[in-house]
């Protein structure tokens, strides 16, 4: 029978549907046809195909040969169908054994001379075919990026011929190993760099403990960047279910997996300039922006009235639901972005409005435009904002020893703890029922958050928010309940809604 069947796997997001390879040989005008919606580079493989299996010297049939990829309606894309299309041709033509391609699944691109090379999204495809129960074959530049997926066996071929040997014998290919280093020995920015800037050190504090948005508003120079950068070191350790779901997010990405940042949180900052599309996402095959770049990380925007105000508002919906989906005319991609925004900026045009030192030289029009550039609705979705001043001379000469980013670390690891025990999410993520049940408050401090409201001006969703804060300072003091030392200095990291954002 002149029929085999191959098992690999597509890409869509960050998933990795199967798909079935079927090779069927029979008479007529020698041909290799491709059927089952292929794109361009896909179509163009039955050239890399017929170049790899006769420089391998095996023989390419003289027959017409029909390439089926199942389901027919899911588009494929990439060269990584090479390798399990070769392979069903040889064993369609009685080459190789066809009945051992049944425990394996197969994914590579193949070169003129018979090389493997490595492809993009190897990791959802090692987590899929975990769940399948099979063996994953791939190549050998991504055989450590697989590894990272536990209860899968990776083998990892560099050559064609490899693979034919692993299916002759069942033994040519030996599993790889994989020992990334610890994700604490890559922490390079500590938070004792920092000197000075106490209240602006807290208000990190809290926003790593409770998972909170953070604004950071000062003049040029004062440490805003710095503070941003030492987030992702004081952050609770991923968890493995967390480092899998980041990693598989750049697996995807244009850039590909940088093993040496297994574990680490990601740390985004795109410039000013960038899009939309580079923010949330998109292209005609969808890939992932700088948001998902970002998922259980950081995403930091400096500048932040400078973006276009229109890349600015794609931010709010994420920012609510943590999950981005990106809708095209021939398909539909899911990703996840649930990422810490952290943004600076200056509080007017020349940067130096209420500064020490110098006198700012713009005149009221120029700063209610220059803040009009972010919109209430974006604000009112950051937890905290932050004043960072100009700091005296003689705090910069460091004689006084900050706190390092591991001392920190343990009180917010505790303080998360805490949530994880109590509602088994961050509070930044708790819902309005949760809210109610958790944020309680007496009723003196009750009339004390109403008459700021009302004095501020704020909205319901910063009610909400404000009580999350107040949780997660609570937290960190290990106390059950908030009390009113903790809602008041709650309340002090939204007086710049009114002061300085509208």
């Amino acid at each position: 029978m002149s029929l085999a069947l191959v098992y690999t796997r597509a890409q869509m997001g960050i998933d990795a549907p199967l798909v079935s390879v079927e090779v069927h040989l029979s008479g007529g005008l020698p041909g290799l046809f491709i059927v089952g919606l292929p794109e361009a580079a896909v179509k163009e493989s039955k050239d890399r195909v017929r170049g790899a299996i006769l420089n391998s010297q095996f023989e390419f049939p003289s027959r017409r040969i029909t390439i089926n990829l199942a389901p027919a309606d899911l588009p494929k894309e990439g060269g990584r169908f090479d390798l399990p299309i070769a392979l069903g041709i040889l064993a369609a033509s009685g080459q190789i054994n066809r009945e051992r391609l049944k425990q394996y699944e197969f994914l590579g691109e193949l070169a003129l001379g018979g090389e493997v090379r490595g492809i993009r999204g190897v990791l959802p495809a090692a987590l899929a075919c975990r769940d399948a129960g099979r063996i994953l074959l791939v190549p050998r530049d991504n055989a450590g990026e697989a590894l990272l997926v536990n209860g899968v066996t990776v083998l990892g071929a560099a050559h064609l011929l490899d693979v034919c040997r692993q299916l002759a014998t069942g033994t040519a290919l030996q599993p790889p190993t994989l020992q990334p280093p610890p994700p604490e020995s890559r922490l390079e920015r500590d938070l004792s760099d920092v000197r000075g800037q106490r209240h602006a050190k807290r208000a990190l504090e809290i926003a790593a403990a409770g998972g909170h948005n953070l604004l950071l508003i000062g003049p040029p120079g004062t440490g805003k960047t710095m503070l941003a950068s030492r987030l992702p070191g004081i952050l609770p350790p991923l968890s493995e279910a967390e480092a899998l779901e980041t990693a598989a997010i750049a697996s995807v990405s244009a850039q590909g997996l940088d093993l040496k940042q297994w574990g680490v949180r990601p740390f985004r900052a795109p410039h000013h300039t960038a899009s939309a599309v580079a923010l949330v996402g998109g292209g005609g095959q969808p890939r992932p922006g700088e948001i998902s770049l970002a998922h259980h990380g950081v995403l930091f925007l400096d500048e932040l009235p400078e973006y276009d105000r229109r890349v600015l508002e794609v931010l709010r919906e994420p920012l609510e639901s943590g999950r981005i989906t990106i809708s095209r005319a021939a398909r539909q991609a899911d990703f996840p972005a649930r990422f810490q925004l952290v943004a600076a900026m200056n509080p007017c045009p020349c940067g130096y409005l209420g500064d020490a030192e110098r006198r700012c030289a713009c005149g009221p029009e120029q700063i209610r435009r220059y803040r009009a550039r972010v919109s209430g609705p974006l604000v009112d979705r950051i937890d905290l904002h932050i004043e960072v001043p100009r700091l005296a001379h003689r705090v910069l000469r460091g004689e006084t020893p900050e706190e390092s980013s591991a001392t920190v670390r343990a009180r917010v690891c505790a303080a998360r703890d805490r949530q994880l025990q109590r509602a088994g999410k961050p509070n930044s993520a708790l819902n309005t029922r949760e809210i109610e049940r958790y944020c309680a408050l007496g009723e003196a401090d009750h009339r004390l958050l109403e008459q700021a409201l009302e004095k501020l001006g704020l909205s319901p969703r910063a009610y909400h928010r404000i009580l999350k804060v107040a949780r997660t300072i609570a937290d960190l003091a290990g106390s059950d309940g908030i009390k009113t030392p903790h809602l008041t200095e709650a309340l002090s990291y939204r007086a710049l809604d009114r002061t300085l954002i509208r």
